[in-house]
């Protein structure tokens, strides 16, 4: 009967250990996923090509391209598409052309309005990890927007996505950037700092990777998306 017990016992430290080992290996793991050094859990199979992953560069949202002016830069975009509160906006998606400094809004993917927009500090490339201050390219969503205290609104990038793991993987296999690096996060679309439109007119490249816009234009984007909205960045 004491055998019993003792065994009893050593069953349970030994089975709490291993709960709490795993809770602990859970946590930091989950901590690695938030600083981007590890891969979601979710993202596994298509990160690591385990799931018949799509070729990136087929990974394209929009076929008809804007006039390289700024589109109906002049008019409001009540003008064009009507109150914000009545529009479809699941009709709604953005190309952002990296090389014309310019986003344009589309209607279902028709482009209408377009925008001047500057980027991060290193332009030219695509983004592999944090730190370098380049704008990702590829298709996002936004997956949160809100009033920013500085910038005035801020539509929140679900980067990194699943093509953008791939892209980070493949160029530290590669040894473009080092194993110890991390993807990055936090990417969006957002304003300027108050009275400072100038930044974007003169095309000053100040953000570390987001893509900015005069106050007012974001201010008027922002009435015409929603979580979800697509996001196409290209060079």
């Amino acid at each position: 009967m004491e055998l019993k017990k003792r065994r009893s016992n050593i069953w349970i430290i030994v089975s709490s250990a291993s709960l709490l080992l795993l809770a602990a290996s859970s946590v930091f793991y989950w901590k690695l996923v938030r600083l981007g050094y590890a891969v979601p859990i979710p993202y596994i199979l298509d990160v690591f090509c385990l799931n018949n992953c799509p070729a990136d560069d087929l990974n394209i949202l929009h076929n008809q391209f804007p006039p390289d002016n700024l589109l109906n830069y002049d008019k409001p975009l009540t003008q064009i598409l009507g109150e914000p509160d009545k529009l479809d906006k699941n009709r709604i998606s953005i190309l952002v052309e990296k090389s014309k400094y310019k986003l344009t809004v589309y209607n279902n993917k028709q482009p209408v309005k377009s925008y001047p927009v500057v980027f991060g500090a290193s332009p030219a490339g695509d983004k592999f990890k944090a730190g370098d201050l380049r704008t990702p390219e590829g298709v996002f969503r936004i997956k949160d927007m809100y009033p920013h205290e500085t910038w005035s609104k801020f539509l929140w990038l679900d980067y990194p996505t699943k093509q953008s793991w791939r892209k980070h993987i493949k160029a530290k296999q590669n040894g473009t950037i080092g194993w110890g690096d991390s993807v990055g996060s936090e990417v969006g679309i957002h304003g300027v700092p108050a009275n400072s439109d100038n930044i974007i007119k003169s095309r000053s490249n100040w953000t570390l990777g987001c893509v900015s816009l005069e106050n007012k234009d974001v201010e008027e984007l922002y009435q015409f998306v929603q979580k979800g909205t697509a996001v196409e960045i290209s060079q």
